[in-house]
C-alpha cells in the first residue's frame, strides 16, 4: 500500500516537470509560455523554438510517462491498479504541474509514454488514428483529441482489461479532451492553427 501511493505521488511529481519550459529557457532565454499557444508542450516549442527544441521535448514528456508507469510496476511488483493510477497520476502532474502553480500542458506526450507502457497495442490503434486525422486535416489537436476520445474504446476492445485499466483509460481520454477544449472551439470558429514541422513564430 505505501509503496504503491508512492509510486503514484512519484509520478505526479515527475509528470509535473515541464521540460518543454526548461529546454525553450536552456536553449534561448525565453518563456515558452510567452509566445504562440502559451503552452509548454511540444507542439508550441516546435512552433516558437524550432524541430529540435521541439522533438526533445516530444521525447523527454513522452518518457517522464513511460518511466512513472515503469516505476510503479517497479515498486509494487506489477500491480495493474498501482501502474494504472500512476499513468493517470503522471497525465495530472503534467496538465497541473505543481512546479507552475497547478498550470501545465495538454499532457498528450505523456499520455502516449505512459500507456505505451501499460497498453502498449490499444495505444498503437489510436496512434494509426491520429496519424489519419492528421495526414486527412493536418490539425494535430483534432488527432488527439479523437485518438484519446476513442483510447477506452480501444483499450476495453482488444485487452479486455482489468477494471483499473479501463478507469485510467477513462480517466486520461477526459483529461485530454478536456485540455483541448479552446482548441475545439477553434476548430468549430475555423481558426486552427494547420500542423508544420517547422518553428512558425
Amino acid at each position: 500500500m505505501l509503496t504503491g501511493l508512492l509510486a503514484v505521488v512519484a509520478a505526479y511529481l515527475l509528470g509535473g516537470i515541464p521540460f518543454g519550459l526548461i529546454l525553450v529557457r536552456l536553449m534561448t532565454g525565453a518563456d515558452v509560455r510567452q509566445g504562440g499557444s502559451g503552452n509548454i508542450g511540444a507542439t508550441n516549442v516546435l512552433r516558437t523554438t524550432g524541430r529540435v527544441a521541439g522533438v526533445l521535448t516530444l521525447l523527454l514528456d513522452g518518457g517522464k510517462g513511460w518511466f512513472a508507469v515503469w516505476l510503479a510496476s517497479f515498486l509494487t511488483s506489477g500491480n495493474i491498479m498501482w501502474m494504472s493510477a500512476a499513468a493517470l497520476a503522471v497525465l495530472l502532474g503534467h496538465a497541473f504541474s505543481i512546479w507552475l502553480k497547478f498550470n501545465g500542458g495538454k499532457a498528450v506526450a505523456s499520455f502516449v509514454g505512459a500507456f505505451l507502457y501499460l497498453t502498449p497495442l490499444p495505444l498503437l490503434a489510436v496512434i494509426l488514428i491520429f496519424v489519419f486525422v492528421v495526414a486527412l486535416t493536418r490539425y494535430l489537436s483534432l488527432g488527439s483529441i479523437i485518438a484519446a476520445a476513442l483510447f477506452p474504446l480501444a483499450c476495453w476492445m482488444i485487452l479486455h482489461p482489468d477494471w483499473p485499466v479501463i478507469v485510467a483509460a477513462l480517466g486520461a481520454a477526459i483529461l485530454i479532451v478536456q485540455r483541448h477544449s479552446a482548441n475545439i472551439d477553434r476548430i468549430r470558429a475555423g481558426e486552427e492553427r494547420v500542423f508544420a514541422f517547422r518553428r512558425t513564430a
